[in-house]
């Protein structure tokens, strides 16, 4: 998987990177739930230090996240998130569910690891950044915790 140049959120002078709207994703999110029996308990919009939309939600006794990108429509599911790790998961109905808005990626594919032939696409900002917090995975690097 090549990253696409502005996924980190980190850029150089005035060439920021395009921004999500999360008013779809919340609407789609809050749907599904409404029709599952599921709630939703947290919503955080990214704020200085990430770089992604985190929608937790319980749908029948099961916890988990929704993750989308700042930048990119790059969408994953998480079952646990924390500033050291981020335990990505599948969720193929709702993977369905997201796919006409979202590229949804899979698990194994952000659990690879980041090789340097991945970030050719990236601005130098993006570069330091990955020199700096030397991510293991691919998912560090499109959901990051970084300041």
């Amino acid at each position: 998987m090549e990253l696409p140049n502005g996924v980190t959120g980190f850029y150089e002078g005035n060439d920021e990177p395009p921004k999500m709207d999360s008013k779809q994703l919340k609407t789609l999110c809050f749907n599904y739930v409404k029709t599952n029996s599921g709630k939703i308990l947290e919503v955080w919009e990214p704020r200085e230090g990430t770089n992604f939309f985190n929608i937790e939600v319980n749908i029948q006794d099961r916890l988990f996240h929704i993750l989308l990108n700042e930048h990119y429509p790059l969408l994953a599911f998480a079952s646990d998130v924390t500033f050291a790790q981020i335990n990505f998961i599948d969720e193929p109905l709702l993977s369905e569910l997201f796919s006409s808005s979202y590229n949804v990626l899979k698990a194994e594919d952000l659990n690879n690891p980041l090789f340097v032939d991945q970030i050719n696409n990236l601005n130098k900002a993006e570069v330091a950044q990955i020199k700096y917090w030397k991510p293991q995975r691919i998912g560090d690097v499109i959901f990051n915790f970084w300041d």
